[in-house]
């Protein structure tokens, strides 16, 4: 009990060390509150540093090795709540890195690429933090929903989810991470971070190291259930859920103009009145600014800190769904009837052309 008093501890010290980077950034600290664009950079410019961003990724790893040690002396519920927790801290893990890749987690452009790499891209097993910057900063943001551009929307179509698919074969997109192809492909994807250009050889040793240093610290169970199965089962799943909710993937609105109506026909905002299931998806599957993707998508150099106050500035998007998956507009419904619509017509295309 004396062990699982010391995880108890170290996930709240995690916590705690937490709340340093979120109380230096807060928009409610200060004489202003930002309730323009122009305000929100000026607020950022004067906060970023390199201190808080260190804390804030100590805090998650802190965190980390108390849910280990819950997994080895909490019996059969510690390991599961480890698990799930896992997945979680990895998910905020990958968050933080996002804002990394667009260079405002710490002021400094090294220490971003340095401290994605070695807090979150290097121990889980990562591509490159300039890889990832390629494919997500120059490919995905001005292309999103953008067919044979958008390297996201290239992911949706090879787990199935293209026009033409099924309604089974939607639900087997929509948990493409857990079925056996997905799990295939996360395991063969870690392996294949050797070939990666710029990766080097000792890449994908990331995920093999930390597996044995938290077996060697804390137990086999600890690097089962709060490493191995969150990293190649539960943590994929929940990024891929994060992935449906940022786009109207399959029936994008084709707009021009500035940035913010762009956005405003491809992005959608999930849960906008909903209080409770808003917190939590913050907490859990759509972190750090995840859940405002519309804000982010129309404006990338914001910290995730002020999202929500800019998004209160911004109008749009029109599609605003209360839900995931029960109720008419729910985002993976919507998915699937967008993709039966494009099999429809595409089908009487066909039609045409032959008679």
């Amino acid at each position: 009990m004396g062990t699982l008093s010391a995880g108890l501890m170290a996930i709240a010290a995690g916590i705690a060390l937490r709340q340093v980077d979120r109380w230096w950034f807060s928009p409610a600290r200060g004489r202003h509150t930002p309730d323009s664009l122009r305000a929100v950079m000026r607020i950022q410019r004067e906060r970023l540093n390199d201190v808080t961003p260190v804390l804030l990724l100590l805090g998650h790893w802190v965190e980390f090795a108390g849910w280990c040690a819950v997994a080895v002396h909490g019996g059969p519920w510690g390991c599961t709540v480890a698990a799930l927790a896992g997945a979680v801290k990895f998910r905020h893990l990958q968050e933080v890195s996002h804002f990394a890749v667009h260079g405002v987690l710490a002021r400094g452009g090294r220490l971003n690429t340095l401290l994605a790499e070695v807090a979150v891209h290097l121990p889980l097993g990562f591509v490159p933090v300039p890889v990832r910057r390629r494919r997500h900063v120059r490919e995905h943001h001005p292309n999103a929903t953008v067919a044979g551009t958008d390297p996201n929307l290239a992911e949706l179509h090879a787990a199935g989810l293209r026009p033409g698919a099924t309604t089974a074969r939607c639900l087997l997109g929509m948990l493409h991470p857990l079925t056996p192809t997905g799990a295939y492909g996360t395991v063969r994807g870690l392996a294949a971070l050797a070939r990666v250009p710029g990766a080097g050889r000792m890449r994908a040793a990331g995920p093999v190291v930390v597996t044995t240093a938290v077996a060697a610290l804390f137990g086999w169970e600890a690097a089962v259930f709060a490493f191995l199965l969150p990293r190649l089962l539960l943590y994929p799943q929940l990024a891929w859920m994060s992935l449906l909710v940022e786009h109207r993937w399959f029936d994008p609105e084709r707009v021009t103009g500035p940035p913010v109506a762009v956005e405003a026909g491809r992005c959608l905002r999930l849960y906008p009145r909903n209080t409770l299931l808003a917190l939590l998806a913050r907490g859990t599957w759509l972190p750090y600014g995840d859940l405002y993707h519309f804000a982010h998508s129309a404006h990338p150099a914001v910290r995730w800190n002020y999202l929500p106050a800019l998004e209160r500035s911004l109008h749009g998007p029109a599609y605003r769904p209360h839900a995931l998956l029960l109720g008419d507009s729910a985002v993976l419904r919507r998915h699937r009837r967008a993709l039966a619509t494009a099999r429809s017509a595409g089908t009487g295309r066909r039609t045409r052309q032959d008679a």
